[in-house]
């Protein structure tokens, strides 16, 4: 149990870096290009390229984050107003579904990059392989999968409603009381 802790724990930092890289290098490559076509008359070619790494990156990368989180999108305005045994019944349901459906999505996204890498595509200014932007996507899928996975089991193990391992529904009745609210 440790070894899957601590596997857990080095996958959430490798996350964050992989963010706030792929932010950062977004911000730089639009920022540095404005600069230099604005001051210098000459765009960064290779600008597009980077970009769209980064924001492959971000976008497939953040999903499995934001499950871990619990920061996903919801559909808080009907789980927040049905009585407590459906909202967990719902907590189990919408985690385990959402996983199949990421896990097939990295199934079909993995065959698309297959088939990208075996055509020799290429980026027009820095000539790297095409693969490479798009091999986040199924890890991104796979990775996301696994934490709704995680969430379902969550919800199976407490009787709570958890919106992920690290937080709690926050319209659960021990939550409200605790505030001190009515």
């Amino acid at each position: 149990m440790k070894i899957i802790k601590w596997l857990d724990n080095m996958l959430r930092r490798l996350e964050e870096v992989i963010l706030s890289l792929s932010i950062i290098t977004i911000t730089v490559m639009v920022a540095g290009n404005a600069i230099s076509r604005n001051f210098f008359g000459r765009s960064w070619s290779f600008t597009e390229e980077i970009s769209e790494l980064a924001l492959y990156m971000a976008t497939f990368m953040g999903i499995s984050y934001v499950a871990r989180k619990g920061r996903h999108i919801s559909m808080s305005a009907l789980f927040d107003n049905v009585p407590f045994k459906f909202r967990k019944t719902l907590a189990l349901l919408i985690p385990l579904v959402t996983a199949i459906i990421l896990f097939v999505l990295a199934f079909y996204s993995y065959d698309y990059v297959q088939s990208v890498n075996n055509s020799g595509r290429v980026t027009s200014a820095l000539r790297f392989p095409y693969y490479w932007m798009l091999i986040w996507v199924p890890i991104g899928f796979v990775l996301g999968g696994l934490q709704f996975l995680r969430n379902f089991w969550v919800n199976v193990r407490n009787k709570d409603v958890c919106l992920a391992a690290e937080r709690k529904d926050y319209d659960d009745d021990d939550d409200i009381e605790r505030s001190g609210s009515v």
